[in-house]
């Protein structure tokens, strides 16, 4: 059997691979084209163009992109209605795969949207291209169904697939040997996010942030997780902005450096709600071009960002955006985060609930929903 897949990004690639993973399970021969990056590729997918094409966030920075990402989309419409696989998966990335779902499914081609955009968080409107574009959508959280079914969008409530990837207790000893860390270290894992818009522009606070942070505790370690391709863009910036921190420079390993860590200076998106899996404290920050920020500002509809808060439907954890993401406020919110132990406990018993809901055995209830569609 072939599939065609399109995950736009590093969040969307890691959740694709697990997707490949049980399907390939489910139908060893199956043979899976796109475009995808590494987790994909270690399932064997054939990636007609790489996923960091598509990695750009904000409406300023897609513009700067436009004609080159809607070139990718032309063409690889044009050639999966030559080639007619059995369906389509769009991971993620709506605003890509939405309008491509939405060719393919007019010519005949079953497609599939493998996590809902959030039209309960911002950009409701969504639902109606939805339900042009898609014969089912796997959804992540089990509100989303009722949402989509009531604008007669198909959908199942699959789980999350890293909450079955990631233990419900943690391995933060493993880890912090892995790392070299000893287990009286107090840790700071930096997440600045993992396309290159966000490291231009939210790197630089946080790592002035770490660099604060050093100067008040010199036994603070800090390790900073990269994704694939980003060493050479990450590596001035430390040098600019955190000489002489003891920032250790890791390439992948996040879930690694999450499981040590005993707080995290993460950027909102996908890798927060990994975070909270790993059941650790965070200071969520984000900046993106300034007028990118005030249009999507004008379209949310609820006063979260990060994944775990509106998961958990409270400020359980601190959000500095855009104008208060300020190297002094993110160092002072780690601060008061690392010094209340009460506080990582509390914390860390939301999270562990959360765990237990979105932990669904992902792989066969997606893979069921799949097989259903393809045999329609």
């Amino acid at each position: 059997m072939r599939l065609a897949l399109v995950a736009g990004e590093a969040s969307g690639d890691l959740l694709g691979g697990l997707l490949l993973a049980a399907l390939r399970q489910r139908w060893p021969g199956l043979h899976a084209v796109g475009i995808g990056g590494p987790r994909l590729a270690e399932q064997g997918f054939e990636a007609w163009w790489p996923h960091e094409r598509l990695a750009v966030r904000g409406y300023v920075e897609v513009l700067r992109h436009y004609r080159e990402i809607s070139g990718i989309r032309d063409a690889l419409a044009a050639r999966l209605l030559r080639e007619r696989p059995a369906a389509f998966i769009g991971v993620d990335a709506p605003d890509f795969n939405l309008g491509l779902e939405a060719r393919l499914k007019a010519a005949g081609v079953k497609t599939i949207h493998f996590v809902c955009p959030s039209i309960w968080a911002w950009r409701g409107g969504r639902v109606k291209k939805m339900a042009a574009s898609c014969d089912h959508v796997l959804c992540l959280f089990p509100f989303e169904p009722e949402l989509l079914q009531a604008h007669g969008v198909a959908a199942s409530y699959v789980g999350h697939p890293l909450a079955d990837v990631i233990p419900l207790e943690p391995p933060r000893a493993a880890s912090r040997a892995a790392l070299g860390l000893a287990e009286t270290d107090t840790v700071l894992a930096v997440l600045p996010g993992s396309r290159r818009s966000e490291i231009e522009y939210i790197a630089p606070a946080f790592l002035e942030a770490a660099a604060l942070l050093h100067r008040e505790r010199p036994a603070l370690r800090f390790v900073l997780p990269l994704a694939p391709g980003l060493r050479g863009l990450v590596e001035p910036l430390v040098a600019r902005h955190a000489a002489g921190v003891p920032l250790q420079l890791l390439d992948g390993q996040s879930h690694t450096a999450l499981a040590a860590c005993d707080l995290t200076l993460i950027a909102s998106g996908t890798a927060t709600l990994e975070a909270a899996l790993f059941k650790r404290p965070m200071v969520i920050g984000y900046r993106m071009h300034p007028l990118s920020w005030q249009l999507m500002k004008r379209m949310g509809y609820q006063p979260w960002v990060g994944l775990p808060n509106i998961l958990c439907r409270d400020f359980v954890v601190p959000e500095l955006l855009q104008g208060d993401c300020r190297p002094e406020a993110l160092a002072a919110a780690v601060r008061s985060g690392l010094d209340d132990a009460t506080g990582a406990a509390r914390i860390a018993q939301r999270f562990n609930e959360l765990h237990h809901l979105l932990k669904r055995d992902t792989a066969r209830c997606a893979t069921d929903a799949i097989a259903q569609v393809l045999q329609a």
